[in-house]
Parts: C-alpha cells; structure tokens; sequence
C-alpha cells in the first residue's frame, strides 16, 4: 500500500522512495538485504510498530539498530495515537541503539511545538496540502532539519546521493 506521506518526504529530500509491503510476519534480515541492493538514495515507508514483535524474534528496532539504519518517525497528528507514543517510541529506538534522526508530524491542524516534551521535533508534513507559500516554506524548513540531523548523527557516514541537492522538490501531485 503506497504511503502519501513516505512518498511527500521521499520526494522533498529528493529521495527515491520503495514501496514494499511490510508485514509482522516478514523477515527484516531479508528485507533490508533486498533493499540494501538497491542503489543509493531510497527511503523505505515501513509503516509498522518498531516494537512490535516479529514471528521470528526481536523487533523492527533491532533488527534496524543491526543494520545501522538511520530512522526518521513520522507521527500522525491527528490524534489516533496515545500521547504517549512518540516519547515510547523514541526511547525504544534509543534504547536498541537505532540512530533516530527525529520526529515528523504527519498531518494535523498545526506543527508540533518543539521543546515541550523534550523530543526532537523535526516539523510538520502535510501529505494532502497543495504546495502554498506556508507549506512550501514548511516543507523547505523540514527539509534543511533533516539534512542537518542526519550530518550531524552521521559524520563518519556520507550524505545519500540526492539529500544534498538544492533543487529537490516534492513530486507532482
């Protein structure tokens, strides 16, 4: 099932982004083994709890942390999750050693107000918005955030082909 906002966030960073159906029942060691085959400059949409467990054993966040797969949370900001999710699911990745870039809102009425629970907020995404003056400078300011996290978090790791590049764009609508 294609992700709006994995596809927008893709398309922003100037990032090719792979749609593979994930399920619980997957093996990751083989899905990030596929996906690993792929030339530079993807975003893989997992769509999935990372502490969910796996048929196998352990976790998306393990197996992840493995991989030295750098992570970026995208939380939807309509309310369908509990508060609590974005602090636990932060720790979670923390804890199994999972280089979290941050947090992005998906959708919503307003950005998250960075600071408040101590989280790093990267900025708000909204997968349905024409791409209007607010949005397309919001849009921009995430962009720059995540590049800058990811120098940051990666220093001994170069930046993926395309996330440097001045003229990526959100794909057409």
């Amino acid at each position: 099932m294609p992700s709006p906002a994995g596809n927008r966030l893709a398309g922003l960073l100037g990032l090719r982004s792979i749609e593979r159906p994930v399920a619980v029942a997957d093996d990751p060691t083989a899905l990030l083994t596929a996906v690993a085959a792929e030339p530079p400059g993807w975003l893989l949409p997992l769509g999935l709890d990372p502490g969910q467990q796996l048929d196998g054993c352990g976790c998306w966040a393990e197996a992840l942390a493995a991989w030295q797969q750098p992570v970026l949370l995208l939380l939807p900001g309509d309310g369908s999750l509990p508060s609590g999710c974005a602090r636990a699911y932060s720790a979670l990745l923390q804890q199994g050693g999972v280089a979290c870039l941050g947090l992005v809102q998906v959708g919503g009425l307003s950005a998250p107000q960075p600071g408040r629970d101590g989280l790093t907020w990267l900025g708000w995404l909204d997968p349905a918005a024409a791409d209007g003056g607010t949005i397309q400078e919001l849009a921009l300011a995430l962009r720059l955030r995540i590049l800058l996290r990811w120098r940051a978090l990666s220093a001994a790791r170069p930046d993926p082909p395309t996330l440097d590049r001045a003229d990526a764009t959100d794909p057409p609508a």
